[in-house]
């Protein structure tokens, strides 16, 4: 008895910019309730953009390494320069202008190939390609951008006080589809990045593990299993000997920071200022 095959061959990214488009709406099969979302609601994303814009600054000048984006003449802005730039300063205030006009062009109709090829020219263009004056950024801090952004509109939309639930949930949900394509599309301009370091990742040592474990510890269990134990078996705890020592995780000290955190915290500032400006619509 022959078994029909039925999954759908998609191409490669690096193929088409309609690919990412193409494969997300097949995937999750509801492609024109996305674009019904995104054209309805774009007022309200819209009337959202400005205070997300100063957000979104705010939070890049409080890092010195990705405030040292702004601190070069690498955009057509031809005005003076602040050596330490804040959110007034003559170089924000020209890129706040252009991620308005990037924010607002996310409230087009995406059931066109302008739209997506608009998406797939803001990736080339922060590798330096297609501008006179070449910019670059880091393809890290492009995804924790994007990721900032998404966060900010999430909770500013989910918040709001005169849409009902489920237009909540698709504009979320369409919007948010929209955003992981145009980091596909920037991945597709930064395949590359990382790549000095390929010979150290072949020279790494690989440790054949079984499936659902972790340093020797059995982190995934079956449903029938018995709840896995503070101290852990003898077997399940041992830590394959490498020769290396494991890092540490980067949000360790996220839990303590949230306790002490005051209540004038920088978040609640930025939800204050987002959820004024939704009041406002």
């Amino acid at each position: 008895m022959s078994i029909e095959k039925t999954s759908t061959q998609i191409s490669r990214l690096e193929s088409s910019i309609c690919i990412p488009f193409s494969t997300s709406a097949q995937v999750t099969n509801d492609h024109l309730g996305d674009i019904e979302a995104l054209i309805t609601g774009s007022k309200y994303i819209k009337a959202l953009i400005p205070a997300v814009v100063n957000v979104v600054y705010k939070k890049l000048l409080q890092y010195d390494i990705t405030a040292r984006a702004f601190q070069t003449r690498s955009t057509s802005f031809e005005g003076p320069l602040d050596e330490f730039p804040d959110e007034n300063s003559p170089q924000i205030m020209h890129r706040k202008m252009f991620l308005r006009g990037y924010l607002n062009r996310l409230c087009s109709d995406p059931s066109q190939m302008e739209f997506w090829e608009y998406l797939d020219k803001v990736g080339m263009m922060h590798v330096g390609r297609g501008r006179e004056h070449p910019l670059h950024v880091e393809y890290i801090h492009i995804g924790a951008c994007l990721s900032f952004i998404q966060d900010v509109f999430t909770e500013a939309i989910l918040s709001h006080p005169r849409l009902d639930l489920s237009r909540k949930i698709a504009l979320v949900k369409a919007l948010g589809k929209v955003i992981w394509i145009q980091n596909d599309l920037f991945a597709k301009w930064y395949v590359r990045d990382g790549q000095e370091y390929a010979d150290e990742r072949r020279d790494q040592q690989v440790v054949v593990e079984r499936e659902g474990y972790l340093h020797g510890k059995k982190i995934i269990h079956e449903d029938n299993d018995p709840d896995p134990s503070p101290e852990g078996s003898s077997s399940d705890t041992q830590t394959p000997s490498t020769g290396e020592a494991r890092g540490s995780c980067p949000f360790s000290g996220m839990t303590v920071a949230a306790v002490t955190t005051p209540k004038d915290s920088e978040k609640e500032q930025q939800e204050a200022i987002t959820t004024k400006e939704i009041n406002a619509v």
